[in-house]
């Protein structure tokens, strides 16, 4: 386990520079903010460090460009032109008094009212940003934090009772799939998927190891680890996990068993997720769900507020899922990573009701997708919970084969000729 973790770490040396998105400024900033920077002080730290970024892509695009590889490295050009682009709009929005909250003002108030909401990630880094700097501290942060959803993959299995083998096989699927490579870059995801799998851990502790109030906690603490982080997840989890125990309950005592405390519990963990994420939100004045469905479709509220937001907003959801539709049977890998993983979450008796958990979880990757369905914000990121389903599941199906309870077409027909001699 620790030798993949470090295999990994040391592959993404390959990349410490580039990995942002636009939100990572918003992140970073806040992060500068809480350990005691000014406006300008972390502005100019988070400025340089997201132009370092566009100046490296670009200085790489060029070295492969067919017609510009041999001209001079762009590198500087780009830089001064991204500090020259970002200091104007950040000093104008300072100077119109856009003063307020954690983060620097690189986008309008309400836009950054949803970042203020988030101080889970920005705590996460200032360790790491206060020890290393921005750029190291932001990919140090990405190692560990990726690194630890793969350790928690791994505890999960075991936990399961899987063989070593399908617990690194689980492992590694996380590290390079999807969820390794999102995880890795300075967003909340990584943090929400090492809390996801944490829960999940609670979930297995539960249900598989008898140790029915330690996972129930370790729910509940998950999940208000994930208000602070972001709190929508925080409730499309509780609600997924409050459905699967009810699920997996009622299953049990209709068919005259005893339903057990640990589904029950689950599902009471999740309930009081749910209710205490709706009660916080709304007593911390938290943006509402009306905010972001107008940040949708105002593309960042630089449109006027639209009018009939809601009906707007189901005739992109129709356009937006037949579009995904098309586009994964062109391209089915992802919907074949769901459907191995289902079978084998959902396949084997004793299993199958952590298995309905797992798929639970991996509900909230579609919920967090179809919440803002839009098709061009870097890949497939808000969906990436969902590949949670094959790293947990594909392991799981392929148990029988590791323990040999799968006979294999050249084991029969030798134990054939074995049995005729």
């Amino acid at each position: 386990m620790l030798v993949l973790a470090a295999v990994f770490a040391l592959l993404q040396l390959a990349n410490v520079t580039g990995r942002d998105t636009p939100d990572t400024k918003n992140y970073l900033s806040y992060a500068l903010s809480l350990r005691g920077d000014g406006k300008r002080e972390a502005a100019a730290a988070t400025i340089d460090y997201a132009c370092a970024g566009g100046a490296a892509i670009a200085a790489r695009r060029q070295s492969v460009d067919v017609v510009r590889f041999h001209l001079p490295d762009p590198s500087h050009r780009v830089m001064a032109e991204c500090r020259a682009r970002e200091w104007r709009n950040v000093e104008a929005r300072l100077r119109a008094g856009q003063t307020g909250g954690h983060t620097v003002p690189f986008m309008p108030e309400r836009f950054m009212r949803i970042f203020e909401v988030r101080p889970g990630y920005p705590l996460f880094l200032v360790p790491f940003v206060t020890l290393f700097g921005a750029t190291w501290g932001l990919w140090l942060a990405g190692v560990v934090v990726t690194v630890a959803g793969g350790v928690l993959v791994f505890l999960i299995l075991r936990t399961l009772r899987a063989p070593a083998p399908l617990c690194l096989t689980g492992q590694a699927l996380y590290l390079v799939l999807p969820c390794g490579t999102t995880a890795m870059r300075p967003m909340t995801e990584g943090l929400m998927l090492a809390l996801t799998l944490a829960a999940l851990w609670g979930c297995a502790l539960a249900l598989e190891d008898g140790r029915v109030r330690a996972g129930a906690w370790l729910v509940v603490g998950s999940l208000a680890a994930l208000f602070t982080v972001k709190h929508s997840q925080a409730l499309f989890l509780g609600l997924c996990l409050a459905v699967a125990g009810s699920l997996v309950a009622l299953r049990r005592l209709r068919r005259g068993r005893a339903a057990g405390r640990g589904p029950a519990v689950l599902a009471v963990a999740g309930c009081c997720g749910v209710l205490g994420t709706m009660l916080l939100s709304r007593l911390l004045h938290y943006p509402a769900e009306s905010e972001s469905l107008q940040d949708l479709l105002t593309h960042h509220f630089a449109r006027p507020d639209r009018t009939r937001a809601w009906p707007e907003f189901l005739h992109l959801q129709v356009n937006f899922w037949w579009e995904w539709l098309r586009r994964q049977l062109w391209e089915p890998l992802f919907v074949a990573a769901l459907a191995a993983g289902a079978w084998g979450a959902l396949a084997r008796g004793r299993r199958r009701a952590f298995g309905v958990f797992v798929v639970a979880a991996a509900c909230t990757g579609i919920l967090t997708q179809a919440g803002h369905p839009d098709m061009g914000i870097w890949g497939g990121r808000l969906i990436v919970l969902a590949w949670l389903l094959p790293v947990l599941g594909v392991p799981l199906l392929l148990e029988p084969v590791v323990r040999g309870q799968v006979v294999l077409p050249a084991q029969e027909g030798s134990d054939r000729a074995h049995s005729m001699r």
